[in-house]
């Protein structure tokens, strides 16, 4: 199948040179961002046939497809916009990848309808970051709106989630805003999710971090959080090295 037929108007194909994987993007609805690719560099991933992985709150596919070569298991996304679930399934015919991947176009709290409970090994999830109030101002773009603003999800229904589908000790990996933290891990208590590896980033060094990177265990231990080497991701207007190796790869 030529490439250019799986595009409808407005769109285009971007590389992950890294992980040697396109992925249709369009400026109308929603692109991938750094976050994505730090989630998918983040995640510890089992290798076998026989691990079971969804992608939630998935958008256009980007977390799910960036980790896809890393694992022979099934990668399920769940994504409630119709337009950005239509791009996610059309990213995986893209790579050839639709025996490993599954996109469902669902309501994140209806997930357990089509993904069985107590059965996924790895949980990934880049959630809208933004609480909705009366004075939050939100994108007039309702796709951008609903990715980046708590309108259709929140973070404890998320946890919530990830949590009843998640094995015992099966891992949640989530990117999240570092001023949500405690919240985060309050949360995460009330969930049945225990962190075990904290990681921020920072878009430049001496500067506050602007991401912050969680892995948890389903009925995990409490104690024993590793908080990792920080990640910088700019050298003044440049990516850092370990950037560019997550978005272009090694040179051999």
């Amino acid at each position: 199948m030529d490439n250019k037929s799986l595009l409808k108007k407005n769109e285009r194909i971007d590389q992950l040179f890294s992980e040697d994987v396109g992925i249709i993007q369009s400026a109308e609805v929603f692109s991938f961002s750094i976050d994505a690719v730090l989630l998918a560099n983040f995640a510890e991933i089992k290798k076998s046939q026989s691990a079971n992985i969804v992608d939630l709150c998935a958008g256009n596919g980007a977390v799910g497809l960036f980790v896809s070569h890393r694992t022979q298991g099934h990668i399920s996304m769940v994504e409630i916009q119709p337009r950005l679930a239509d791009m996610a399934e059309r990213s995986v015919k893209l790579n050839h990848l639709e025996k490993q991947i599954s996109v469902f176009n669902q309501d994140l709290n209806d997930s357990e309808k089509v993904i069985a409970p107590d059965s996924i090994d790895a949980v990934l999830c880049n959630p809208p970051y933004f609480k909705v109030s009366e004075k939050s101002i939100k994108n007039p773009n309702s796709y951008l709106a609903i990715a980046r603003h708590e309108i259709k999800t929140d973070l404890e229904s998320v946890l919530t989630v990830s949590s009843r589908l998640l094995k015992m000790n099966g891992k949640l990996f989530l990117v999240h805003r570092p001023d949500r933290l405690g919240e985060i891990l309050n949360m995460m208590e009330k969930t049945r999710l225990s962190p075990k590896r904290i990681q921020f980033a920072y878009g430049h060094d001496g500067e506050e971090a602007n991401v912050v990177l969680i892995e948890a265990i389903k009925d995990g231990k409490s104690g024993g959080v590793r908080i990792m080497s920080p990640i910088i991701e700019y050298e003044g207007s440049e990516y850092s090295e370990e950037m560019k190796a997550m978005l272009y790869g090694n040179p051999s």
